[in-house]
This record gives C-alpha cells, structure tokens and sequence, in this order.
C-alpha cells in the first residue's frame, strides 16, 4: 500500500510557520510596480524600488518609508532624489546595518556591463545620500551584476551574476572585504546545490547569515517545481562557514498562482517583506509581509508547558530542528539556551493545532511505503501490553528527515467498562515530517532487560518525505 500525500517539490521545514500576507497599503504602494523591499537594522525604514510613481526620475526608483516604531504604520514614501536615483533604472537598494552606505544595482552610464552595482554614502543618518560609485573590478564586469543583498557586517556582499535569459543562466555569487575601509575581493559562487537552477536571481541573507531568500526568474523559459510563474525559496546552513543546504519552496501559503518574488527577513526574522501581484493589492506588483511564526509547541498537544521544556532538554546540545527554535525562528543548528528563552517566552500559552493532516498507520499498514509532505505529522498505533513488560522501542530512525514527537501514549482497550488491571491497549508514537528524503522506520516489541532474545514482533515501514 501506497498513501500518497505528498508534493513534488522540497518546501520549508513545519519549525516554523508563515501567518496570513496582508498588503503594505496604499501609503506605501502605487498604482504601478513596487518590489525588492529592504529592512533597516532598527526596523523603522523600509527602502524599496517603484516603477514609473509619480515623482520620480527615471524608469524605476529607490524609495523610502519610514515609521516611529516597529508596531507602527509606515509613512508616505520619499525619493532619494536624483543624486541617487538616474534617469534609467535603479533597483534593489540595500542599505548597511548603520544605515550610511546603500548598494543598488543600476543601467546608468559609467559603468563596465549592462547592469552594475553601485554605492552611495552619507556621515550621518541626518546627512543627505552622496554621489553613487560604481563598484568597479573585481565586483562588476562585462557581464551583468544585479539583484544583491548585504551581511549585517558590512563584509560580504551578495549578488546575481549573469542574465537568466540567456546561457548558461544566472548564478549566485558572494564578495569579500576584510573591513568596511577594505576593497572587494574577487566574487565566488555560492556552489552546485544553491545555484542548481540557471533561472533564480535576487539573494538576500538574513541577518544571522544562516539562511538565503531568493525567487525565480520571471523570464524562465521552462517551468520549475512550485506553486506559479514565479516563486520565493531558501536555502539554509548550519554555520556561516558551512554549505549550503538545498532550496526550499516557501509553500502555497506565501507563494500564489501567479508572482510572488524579491522577498527579505526583518533583521529580527520575525516578518517576510516580498513583492507580489496576487489580487487584493493597489498596482501591478505590491508589497506584501507575513509574520515567520517558529512552532513552540514541541509534542503538538496543543500547549507550551513543560513537556515541551522536557524535549528540548532531551536533545540539548544536539542539532535537532524541531528544538531549534531560536535566536531566529530557523533555529542556528544546535538545541541550547536560545531555544529554551524562545520557548520561556511561550510558556503556558495556548497554541491553535496547526491544520496540517495527520497520517495515521497501524500493524496493518506494516512493510508498507507511505508518502508525507514536510510539517505533516505520522501517528504510528501499535497494539501493546506494558503490564507484561512488552513495550514497543523505536530502533530504526533518520532524524534529519523524521523525529518524534516526544514520547509514545499508552490508551487501554475501549471496552465501554472501567479498563481492568493488566489489560492491554494500544501505544501511539506520534513523528514530524521534517526535511525531504527516503527512510525505513523500525520498531520492535520487546522487553528492554532481554538482551540477545528476538523482539515479539516487529513493526517497520518505508517513509518518503516530499
């Protein structure tokens, strides 16, 4: 038996969760194109790019918005005005975490391909923006640099090499400089897994540098595994250090029919800003966010108490992502006191069950093959005795794909009656589809002091995780 329940493509692991989009409104938002949001450090500026808005230079501007607190409304949009802004194409502004340099990519004359990166500073956040500087060689060449994004240090640089409507197609790449005064180094690419499709642009790195946002090419000429024309992924990483793991879709709940790209990560990983023309907003494409919700309730019982305090005290120490639940809600790849204060602020609230469909299997269901998509939730019912010193033992597991959900239940027989003392009944072992991938989950009913003596029975299936 087969149950297939799955998606084709690889979509974000359930420790975490996207809240509703809701458009940034018609203050912010034009009757045209609005897209390639970027956050300041503090979360009171909110730099975009507009096509053809009233007020502007050229084909496309840099703007920005700005509000007194994070909780708060943004305000009417500004123009950087034409020192900045040219009198062709500006696009994907990103500014520094002390918000006095921002990069951008422009068509503008000056420069050594089609499209450059360029940019302009300013001494003080009151001081007004100075004249753009190309980034010169090694960073731009002949050929186009665009689509960029920034490390929180002002240290690496990363950037969209090459024209996806063209072969070979467009890479990711990263450049280097040792301080903010030192010069670029030469770009190098990202690697064969992150770049493993030609028609992707605009990277963004996170503020932890563990995780990069990106979108497809709206220019692709063959489709690619998603929900529409163009759709947002990522990629994460355990360490600054480390590789790059394989892109992610963001899912149906942020990626629509139709386009949905250009997305970044408030500096606090609590909000996705992205562009989208999805109905419901003001112009061609607007601005949209969505809340990045990490799940704290560990066991799924509806609850964060103890029990889930217990669980992560279990794999303390460990790289086990559905403990790692802080400093951001993509965890930093080791279950430690991050998570705990993450889970400290939760405590012994109510947690609405998240509608994800439960699989449920049983000793009939034994040596089969069953499909999960990431987030769904496997309930494995077994028929067990503890009282004769049988119980079941999970002895066969790939936790990177699938981990369990703290520890198995035991419900007696339903008899209608008082259940008797010794009577048997059922455990339940309740696993979270966490990453894609293919494994076998064995478990055996023993008595756990009987060492060497074979197992009563044995209960094991084939799991493919989508």
């Amino acid at each position: 038996m087969v149950l297939v329940l799955g998606i084709a493509m690889e979509v974000t692991k359930a420790d975490y969760t996207f809240g509703t989009p809701t458009n940034l409104g018609p203050t912010v938002n034009s009757e045209n194109s609005d897209f390639c949001p970027c956050v300041s450090a503090d979360g009171l500026s909110l730099y975009f790019a507009s096509v053809d808005r009233p007020g502007g230079y050229g084909r496309a501007d840099i703007w920005v918005a700005s509000r007194l607190k994070t909780d708060a409304d943004w305000g009417p949009p500004e123009n950087l005005g034409p020192v900045v802004n040219s009198s062709v194409y500006d696009n994907t502004p990103v500014v520094s975490a002390d918000e006095l340099e921002l990069y951008f990519y422009s068509f503008r004359p000056g420069g050594l391909g089609e499209a450059d990166l360029w940019v302009t500073k300013r001494a003080t956040k009151s001081d007004p923006w100075g004249k753009p500087e190309n980034l010169g060689l090694p960073v731009n060449s002949a050929d186009w640099e665009w689509y960029l994004s920034l490390s929180t240090d002002g240290l690496e640089l990363y950037f969209t090499l090459g024209d996806p409507t063209t072969e070979p197609g467009a890479v990711f790449c990263v450049t280097r400089r040792e301080t903010k005064y030192a010069p670029w180094e030469e770009p190098v690419s990202l690697g064969p897994v992150v770049n493993n499709w030609p028609y992707q642009v605009h990277p963004v790195i996170s503020s932890d540098g563990l995780l990069l946002l990106f979108c497809d090419s709206w220019t692709s000429p063959e489709s690619r595994d998603g929900f529409g024309s163009t759709d947002l992924w990522l990629s994460l990483r355990e360490t600054k250090d480390g590789e790059w793991g394989p892109p992610m879709n963001l899912g149906e709940s942020i990626n629509t029919v139709g386009f949905d790209a250009y997305g970044t990560v408030s500096p606090d990983g609590s909000m996705l800003y992205f562009s989208s023309g999805r109905s419901g907003g003001y112009g061609g494409t607007d601005l949209w966010q969505a809340p990045i919700i990490p799940v704290f309730d560990l066991n799924g019982d509806g609850f964060v108490d103890a029990e889930d305090m217990f669980i992560i005290f279990d794999h303390w120490g460990e790289n086990y992502s559905l403990c790692d639940i802080g400093p951001m809600p993509w965890g930093d790849g080791i279950v430690d006191i991050q998570d705990l204060i993450v889970l400290g602020e939760h405590l012994f609230e109510e947690i609405p069950p998240v509608e994800s469909e439960e699989v449920n299997v049983d000793e009939n269901d034994a040596d089969s093959q069953i499909e999960l998509e990431q987030g769904q939730i496997l309930v494995v019912t077994l028929e067990s005795n503890p009282t004769t010193g049988y119980r079941w033992e999970q002895v066969e597991i790939q936790e990177s794909i699938l981990q369990q959900m703290g520890e198995a239940e035991f419900k007696p027989s339903q008899t209608g009656e008082p259940p008797l003392v010794g009577a048997g009944g059922c455990e339940i072992f309740r696993f979270k589809a966490i990453s894609a991938g293919q494994m076998t989950l064995k478990l055996v009913y023993r008595r756990s002091w009987e060492e060497g003596v074979e197992p009563v029975k044995t209960f094991s299936l084939q799991v493919v995780v989508r």
